[in-house]
């Protein structure tokens, strides 16, 4: 039976930790609200949806958009590499499925990297930032778009954020430890499935 499987793009399928930090880092400063001090900080800001948990901290959101669109523009993004053993499980999984990414970073440079390291025939769409802020509105965009019931949709994330955005859309939750947040952390936001490895995927 098709189904949809919603991945996640930091943490899941690129290796962007380093990048990330370092640009929301840098649009923080620029705004004059320099938060996040260490690597704790910053991955404490996904422990719910990293819009949200920016506003409640006092960030003045519009602000660091517009600083972010500049600072990304100039971003080197050769400095991320996607996770090499999920390749050959993407191969596998777009065959009889459909695949989709939901991220809280730009669709187009989410396009320019997959494009870069030819994987974006794996996936069907990119919904990213500029769609929509919250995840669960996106992930409930695409179970009326494709006609595909809850009970047979998967979200893939690497974060606490993630796994509670999944679910309060009401689909199934499988988190990978190979991302941002520890399986420890993960296991506060009781995701349906845990996976160490991408291959447990094809299991599932």
């Amino acid at each position: 039976m098709e189904k949809l499987l919603i991945f996640d793009f930091d943490g899941v399928v690129v290796d962007s930790l380093d990048l990330y930090e370092g640009t929301v880092r840098q649009c923080l400063e620029e705004i004059g609200q320099p938060i996040v001090r260490n690597r704790e900080d910053f991955l404490e800001l996904f422990e719910d949806n990293f819009y949200e948990s920016l506003v409640k901290k006092g960030v003045d959101l519009h602000a660091f958009m517009e600083a972010s669109a500049d600072i990304l523009a100039r971003a080197n993004f050769d400095e991320m590499k996607p996770f090499y053993n999920l390749i050959p499980v993407l191969e596998k999984l777009q065959t009889n499925n459909i695949l989709l990414i939901i991220s809280s970073s730009g669709s187009q440079d989410i396009r320019n990297i997959l494009a870069s390291f030819n994987l974006s025939e794996f996936f069907r769409d990119v919904l990213g930032s500029d769609t929509n802020l919250s995840k669960k509105e996106k992930i409930l965009h695409a179970l009326n778009k494709y006609p595909i019931s809850s009970e047979q949709t998967y979200y893939i994330g690497d974060t606490t954020g993630d796994i509670k955005e999944a679910k309060t859309a009401g689909v199934n939750t499988i988190a990978v430890t190979w991302g941002w947040h520890t399986r420890e952390k993960l296991a506060h936001a009781h995701p349906d499935y845990f996976i160490d490895s991408p291959d447990e995927l094809l299991k599932i």
